[in-house]
């Protein structure tokens, strides 16, 4: 079974490249299962149920999102009908939406798919490591699920690495988004959980984690806000991990960083062929 997460989509540049690019790739590697983190994907801020639509037209099974989830705030509204959009699972209880979900791969399999939040150096949310563990427990890997993979939108590494090393061996994949920026840490733990402390993003690298240059440079310079954030426009580069399952297991086989276009080196998964 192949997967493919996709990064932390940043403006109309993301956009645009996933949706120009994932269909390709879906067609030419038969990749069973696309989960696409989209918290960015309006003007850098938020998502509006258009843009979830266009990204599940594309090929996306699963959108999750973070800390932007509800910035546009027509998602409190859709976010009760939209199956395949996913909040955290750790914000507060009565939020809108759902925080993990079970859904059909093309093959057939059943993927639990679970997004949740970091609290070190970010907002003050229920407990991660609890959350995650209700999710799983709710429906393993091997009974319910034949794959689960955990979104953890987290600032802190250290956070994310024992969130990983916590679910080691019962579930296929953990990782990271948030910091907009690929790490060179993809692998497979011990127990047979694939791992990389944050997928990139999908967007314009030629900026400041998709914005563009001078306002967040003017900003460091004066500490004076001049100006809104506004998302870089150049050519994006399609950041994220793909891994290859063992179906019988639902542990991975194989894992592998994936970025195509803009700025980035162009890197494909090799066990794609």
């Amino acid at each position: 079974m192949r997967l493919l997460f996709l990064g932390d989509i940043v403006g109309r540049s993301g956009r645009a490249a996933v949706t120009a690019l994932l269909p390709g790739l879906i067609d030419r590697y038969s990749l069973d299962f696309v989960v696409i983190n989209g918290e960015n994907a309006a003007g850098g801020f938020g998502m509006t149920e258009e843009i979830v639509t266009d990204l599940i037209d594309a090929g996306a099974d699963a959108i999750t999102t973070g800390n932007h989830a509800f910035d546009q705030r027509e998602a409190l509204v859709f976010a009760e009908r939209q199956p395949r959009f996913l909040r955290p699972a750790n914000f507060p209880a009565g939020t809108p939406g759902r925080g993990a979900n079970l859904y059909s791969a093309r093959n057939g399999a059943n993927v639990l798919v679970c997004n949740v939040m970091g609290r070190v150096f970010m907002d003050a949310l229920d407990d991660p490591f609890a959350a995650v563990d209700r999710e799983v427990s709710a429906c393993p890997l091997g009974e319910q699920a034949d794959a689960i993979v955990v979104d953890f939108h987290a600032e802190a590494t250290s956070e994310k690495q024992a969130v990983a090393h916590h679910l080691d061996g019962r579930v296929t994949l953990v990782v990271g988004t948030h910091t907009h920026v690929p790490t060179a840490d993809h692998r497979i733990l011990a127990g047979g959980t694939a791992y990389q402390s944050d997928a990139g993003m999908c967007g314009d690298y030629d900026s400041v984690l998709g914005m563009e240059k001078d306002e967040p440079v003017r900003r460091f310079l004066t500490k004076i806000p001049s100006g809104r954030f506004t998302p870089a426009a150049g050519a994006a580069t399609l950041c994220g991990v793909a891994v290859e399952i063992d179906e019988s297991t639902g542990l991975a086989l194989a894992v592998a960083p994936l970025s195509i276009g803009g700025v980035l080196e162009q890197r494909l998964p090799p066990f794609w062929g």
